[in-house]
């Protein structure tokens, strides 16, 4: 048995999560977390409980799932580090500083950190490391659309792809990503990754790769039609973090890409 605290609980993530868990013999849902104004704090089913009040329902070996904001994520795994337990972590928008605690939580606790955890993406990734590598002198954009209420821009999934393909290209991300253009000035230089973000209607999260040179261009692209494959691969890397030994892990380690 394996189990869980889902924080953000009532979120479009969090609730899905709990959902698709209950489904599933394998889980023990401990408790949800959410902020102190939730309509549903003290109610069952399973039990949802303030934010601020979660570390006293953890226990060595637990396993928290976090779909939240940056700022709770870097508290959750505190608390993880001084109760000795496991995170799987799929919020987005996190800082060069907080990935690079998540590193050094690595070295004493177990977790998976991916901004996207669905099989379909992870794949995606490994494709396009690969194509970078063959075609290096390809000009390549990245175009992504979500829901009109999603906060961070661009989509951790458009970051993480732009880091495979300039693993590629044997080059950092940070001296060749170009986010949108606008300008007089804005002709397109060799080696740029450009990242495009647009915003509309509810929209889970569409992501194309182009490659192009003149005379043709490869165009890759996977659409979310739902967050069921997200929630499932959340809860498959839940079940696969359960007994391995601390380290910093992603989505291509659970489903065994790398």
């Amino acid at each position: 048995m394996v189990n869980i605290i889902v924080c953000g609980a009532c979120g479009r993530m969090g609730s899905a999560i709990i959902n698709m868990a209950k489904q599933d013999k394998d889980f023990n849902i401990i408790a949800g977390t959410e902020v102190d104004s939730c309509h549903s704090i003290g109610k069952k089913d399973p039990l949802i409980i303030k934010s601020n009040d979660m570390e006293q329902y953890v226990n060595v070996g637990d396993i928290i799932v976090d779909f939240t904001i940056a700022s709770n994520t870097m508290k959750n795994v505190e608390i993880a580090l001084r109760k000795n337990a496991k995170v799987v972590i799929g919020t987005t928008g996190l800082s060069e500083e907080n990935k690079k605690t998540l590193k050094q939580a690595g070295e004493k606790i177990s977790i998976v950190f991916a901004p996207n955890m669905s099989t379909g993406i992870n794949l995606l990734l490994n494709i396009v490391e690969n194509i970078a590598n063959k075609i290096p002198n390809y000009d390549v954009e990245i175009v992504e659309i979500h829901h009109n209420k999603k906060k961070d821009s661009p989509s951790g999934t458009a970051i993480k792809l732009a880091e495979s393909i300039s693993n590629g290209h044997n080059k950092s991300l940070k001296d060749v990503a170009v986010f949108g253009r606008y300008g007089t000035q804005a002709l397109r230089k060799p080696g740029e990754i450009g990242i495009h973000a647009i915003r509309c209607g509810d929209v889970c999260g569409d992501h194309t790769v182009i490659f192009a040179s003149d005379g043709e261009r490869i165009e890759i692209s996977h659409k979310a039609t739902s967050r069921a494959g997200l929630v499932a691969g959340a809860l498959r890397a839940t079940k696969w973090i359960n007994n391995k030994p601390a380290g910093l892990y992603d989505m291509r380690d659970v489903l065994g890409f790398k």
